[in-house]
């Protein structure tokens, strides 16, 4: 497998950014559906592989079985090519601390992005987890795999609205720390396999810990209330959405952004990219 040196993928990294806000609206729009859709399939898969485990006998094995799942959204973001949110929040600042793209450009790719990613979490969630079937309802018979789906469904959603506001916050740090990670080791290997392992274990780390994903959230909170889930509401979702989306802000844009740029581009004279991404 080859790969590129950091100060290449720093490179790389830049002229992605740039080029995500050159798309037009419509077109970002339906590629931020895409991602939002993406993230629920891997959140969705991640519910019905690990629900019905017993963690009296799989002790945390099932936090590993639904990260190591849930690693099907990103690799579908990526590999199939659509725009998210938290790989968004990182390249495209990156893009604008490099002098390529201006400030404005980037609000306005981050908030038509988070829309698209929203709309895509949210079909997804009422049509092909609650309406299909895939995860049960309230009223389910003992036992049976909806029921299981719904009980796993429960205790994700509750988990993260149980939460402080604190937590919530340093969650979406950690989280989005690493999947900018995933992001941007993805974009040192040159071929589909080696991204995809790129891949895998940031984002299975991040969701075995039980960090915060803003566009995962949006899948799973509405989700449990289309499900009827028990103590989980629209004052509850917001917030999560809201405090976990401005901690993987900073997660993108400190942690990594940040950091690479100040490492690999602050000094480095202009430069093309390798145009294979």
């Amino acid at each position: 497998m080859s790969a590129r040196e950091p100060a290449e993928t720093a490179a790389v990294a830049v002229e992605a950014g740039a080029k995500k806000t050159t798309r037009t609206w419509d077109k970002l729009l339906l590629s931020s559906f895409l991602a939002g859709a993406y993230i629920a399939f891997g959140a969705l898969v991640a519910i019905t592989v690990s629900s019905g485990l017993d963690p009296a006998t799989w002790g945390t094995l099932p936090t590993l079985f639904t990260g190591a799942a849930f690693t099907l959204g990103l690799v579908l973001v990526l590999i199939a090519g659509s725009d998210l949110a938290t790989g968004n929040m990182m390249l495209v600042p990156l893009s604008a601390m490099r002098g390529k793209i201006g400030g404005k450009d980037v609000v306005v790719n981050l908030s038509v992005v988070l829309l698209g990613n929203l709309i895509g979490a949210l079909f997804v969630a009422f049509f092909l987890a609650i309406q299909s079937g895939v995860i049960g309802g309230s009223g389910e018979e003992a036992g049976s795999v909806a029921a299981m789906t719904h009980e796993r469904l429960a205790t994700i959603a509750t988990d993260k609205t149980d939460e402080t506001v604190w937590q919530t916050f340093l969650r979406g740090v950690g989280c989005n720390w690493l999947v900018c990670l995933a992001v941007w080791m993805s974009l040192s290997a040159t071929t589909v396999s080696g991204k995809i392992l790129a891949i895998f274990f940031p984002i299975m780390a991040f969701v075995a810990m039980g960090f915060d994903h803003v566009v995962a959230n949006m899948f799973f909170l509405p989700a449990a209330m289309f499900a009827g889930v028990p103590d989980v509401g629209w004052g509850d979702t917001l917030l999560n959405w809201g405090v976990a989306g401005v901690g993987n802000l900073v997660g993108a844009v400190i942690f990594v952004a940040t950091s690479y740029w100040y490492l690999f581009v602050k000094d480095q004279p202009e430069a093309e990219a390798d145009s294979d991404a």
